[in-house]
């Protein structure tokens, strides 16, 4: 056995002096506690790209089934000793059933920001007016009418679908209406507002804007006869237009840009044929 005093096995205890500290963790309340910086996030839209693709294909079963609807009520009342691809063929009915489309699609781009997703439609989409700064953005899109220069060098169609919706005068008026109000606008809000940050947030900017500009060039084939000339062009504004949203973080930026660039088209052409009179000193427009 073993004493206090005289131990033979073990240690002697420790005194209160010899006793080591007892371990303290500092605790912070939680909202004081420190945090690793995290990088903020450039794009970073409420929905996903499956919801792009649903738009998307609701836009294009929603025209089909307008213009079906529209001329074979066209051809019943209006045009009755008309074939159905001579009623098809009127640009006014055209415009129409992309009228009432787009009307439909903004609903339901509406509904599914702010119903969905609980957030406010155009802060969502990055709408950002720019207020004075738009001049110099509608200016822009003026210049951007160089990019058209190309044609001189690229195979360009000496006639496409496109020509008939200048044939006559009420119909060209009507597309250059359309052409600088509610058909970049809706272009705009779907590719730079939807699709832009979708892609952008996966893959970077980069390849966000190229990947933006690519179905933007691609949807005006049918009406530019399949030429890749002209979709190459209409390929480029889309890179500039998507370089302006990223650039600007604003869909209203592109818009203006796009608003410039189609007004311009629009009035070089009525100025050249007389105020859409004699269509064929216009050449091929683009938009």
């Amino acid at each position: 056995m073993s004493s206090p005093e005289n131990p033979q096995f073990g240690s002697p205890p420790l005194n209160n002096e010899q006793a080591p500290a007892p371990l303290v963790v500092e605790t912070f309340p939680p909202e004081s506690q420190p945090r690793l910086p995290v990088p903020p996030s450039t794009e970073n839209p409420v929905w996903t790209g499956w919801d792009v693709l649903q738009i998307a294909g609701l836009t294009l079963a929603t025209l089909f089934i307008a213009q079906l609807l529209i001329v074979l009520g066209a051809r019943h009342f209006a045009f009755p000793h008309q074939s159905f691809m001579e009623v098809a063929q009127k640009p006014s009915l055209a415009l129409l059933s992309e009228l009432l489309t787009y009307i439909a699609i903004a609903l339901y781009m509406i509904l599914l920001v702010e119903g969905k997703y609980r957030s406010r439609f155009w802060q969502a989409i990055r709408w950002n007016w720019p207020g004075m700064a738009g001049i110099s953005l509608v200016g822009l899109g003026v210049l951007m009418l160089g990019l058209d220069a190309l044609g001189r060098f690229l195979p360009m169609p000496k006639s496409t679908p496109f020509d008939q919706f200048f044939a006559h005068r009420s119909d060209a008026y009507l597309t250059a209406i359309f052409a600088v109000t509610l058909g970049p606008l809706m272009e705009e809000v779907f590719f730079r507002g939807f699709l832009y940050p979708v892609l952008a947030r996966r893959m970077g900017a980069f390849w966000g804007i190229l990947l933006t500009a690519l179905p933007f060039g691609l949807i005006h084939m049918v009406q530019y006869g399949y030429a890749w000339g002209a979709v190459l062009i209409i390929f480029l504004v889309g890179v500039v237009l998507t370089a302006v949203r990223a650039r600007t973080k604003s869909v209203a930026s592109s818009f203006l840009a796009h608003v410039g660039y189609n007004g311009t088209l629009m009035v070089i052409a009525a100025w050249a044929t007389d105020g859409f009179r004699h269509m064929d000193k216009a050449g091929v427009l683009l938009f």
